[in-house]
């Protein structure tokens, strides 16, 4: 289902806005920083769902871009059948952040889906904005030219939310194969939560309105099926879930909004609490991601912060889009991976079994424990002990993340000295090397606390976190 936030730069302590969110699905997730790259003529990408998706459709090939941008996204293996690598957004190069969110459509428009639809999924519009996009705005422009020209391939509704130094955007993609969107501006005064995405009311009579866009039959095909004659036209009303704002974005869109209102306005710390907080925080988020949005006076000086897993159980860490790798433990891994429960690290199988059985993960990364899996078990230790482990846990993270807020700003400033005096492949190898080491000491973190943990669980009673009976902290959704 997933999260994003969105904080206007008037409300930030340090004058630039952020973006923030994870990832809700239950396979396993891995960072990846993909370079930029030059396609050649007639070069193909393979996009949309096939027949084993939970809506299904056929997959089709489309022109790739003649360059795409250098980006760091987070990865995974499954959700609603939708062909992996799968990711939900992440940032580029250009300083343009993505997150990608559930937004279900009416039913009638899910209903009427083809089922053999074809287009691009909502992974595909995210890593192609990634790939492609220069600024929110073109984000948007980008998207509605990809389903105007290929189509969608829905799983029932989506949103994204595209984000650069300046303005943000969030866009719905509606379901029912007909190319509806609707895309809403959101600017330096805004605050914005989504989960699910959501735009309510659209002034469809002023076509020109700086703050919206929306596909040309937008207004029309709701006209023809009988949802709308006139007056106000709320989108989340006609053609959405008609329930509006869910009370956990009431909740944290609230919670920001008073963070807001005091001296210091809205900082790193309080985004990464709006993300680790227990209350929308459990074993469903995959991952925690915060990018602070503004311009880096060189590409490779764009960072975001990282959490392995949902950011309840694991701290962030500075990845700087400059550093060519992350620690092997950040790396896909088998487990959770879809598919790998039937596959071999084993070229016998490649002969005897043929192509599907044999692992599609690095052996090498196999050597490492993954931070997803040590995180996980972080989390499983605090749901099962219950409350008094926030205090200690989350106090060991933020003391630490408040240390590192400090260091990761000397770093970046040092890095930018030492570009503009020309050394910029040592500018980045340090930065590549401070990122590394703090992931590894975040996991050094996880893993100790997990151990403290672990002799208390040995101890617990037995009836908590058993088979078919799991146990967590109380979430608003």
């Amino acid at each position: 289902m997933s999260y994003a936030l969105y904080i206007g730069k008037n409300h930030s302590r340090t004058g630039h806005a952020w973006l923030a969110g994870y990832g809700d699905e239950p396979s396993s997730h891995w960072l990846e920083i993909v370079p930029a790259a030059d396609h050649p003529d007639g070069t193909m990408i393979e996009v949309g769902v096939g027949p084993g998706a939970n809506m299904p459709g056929r997959r089709i090939t489309v022109p790739q871009a003649p360059r795409t941008l250098r980006h760091m996204r987070v990865s995974y293996s499954y959700y609603l059948g939708v062909p992996a690598p799968i990711t939900n957004g992440g940032v580029n190069e250009a300083g343009l952040a993505v997150r990608d969110v559930w937004s279900t459509s009416r039913a009638e428009l899910r209903d009427m889906t083809p089922k053999d639809q074809t287009g691009f999924n909502y992974s595909d519009l995210a890593r192609t904005v990634l790939e492609r996009a220069t600024s929110a705005r073109e984000a948007v422009e980008l998207c509605a030219h990809l389903i105007a020209e290929y189509g969608e391939a829905t799983y029932g509704g989506n949103s994204h939310l595209f984000a650069d130094a300046e303005e943000a955007w969030v866009m719905i993609q509606f379901a029912g194969g007909q190319g509806l969107w609707v895309a809403e501006r959101l600017g330096p005064d805004s605050i914005r939560a989504s989960r699910p995405g959501y735009v309510l009311e659209v002034p469809v009579h002023d076509p020109d309105h700086p703050d919206f866009l929306w596909s040309p039959n937008f207004v029309s095909f709701a006209r023809d099926m009988g949802w709308y004659d006139s007056g106000p036209f709320d989108a989340n009303a006609i053609y959405g879930d008609g329930k509006g704002r869910w009370d956990g974005i009431r909740w944290i869109e609230a919670e920001m909004q008073a963070r807001a209102t005091r001296p210091e306005k809205i900082g790193l710390d309080d985004m990464i609490w709006a993300v680790r907080t227990e209350k929308l925080t459990g074993d469903t988020a995959g991952y925690g991601q915060v990018v602070p949005l503004e311009r880096a006076a060189d590409p490779a000086l764009a960072m975001m912060w990282h959490a392995a897993c949902g950011a309840l159980a694991a701290p962030f860490s500075p990845v700087f889009l400059g550093q060519d790798t992350v620690p092997a433990e950040y790396g896909p891994h088998r487990y959770l991976t879809t598919g790998e429960s039937h596959r071999f690290q084993d070229m016998r199988k490649a002969v005897s079994g043929g192509l599907d059985t044999v692992s599609l993960v690095s052996q090498i990364n196999e050597t490492s424990v993954g931070a997803f899996q040590d995180c996980k078990r972080l989390m499983y230790l605090m749901q099962v002990l219950g409350d008094d482990t926030l205090a200690p846990v989350h106090g060991a993270f933020v003391g630490r993340e408040a240390r590192l807020a400090k260091l990761t700003e000397a770093q970046l400033r040092v890095a930018g000295s030492a570009i503009r005096a020309g050394h910029r492949a040592e500018a980045i190898a340090v930065l590549s090397a401070f990122s590394n080491s703090e992931l590894g000491s975040a996991l050094s973190l996880v893993r100790d606390l997990a151990t403290g943990l672990s002799v208390q669980a040995a101890a617990a009673a037995p009836i908590a976190g058993t088979p078919g009976n799991p146990v967590g902290f109380p979430q608003i959704w």
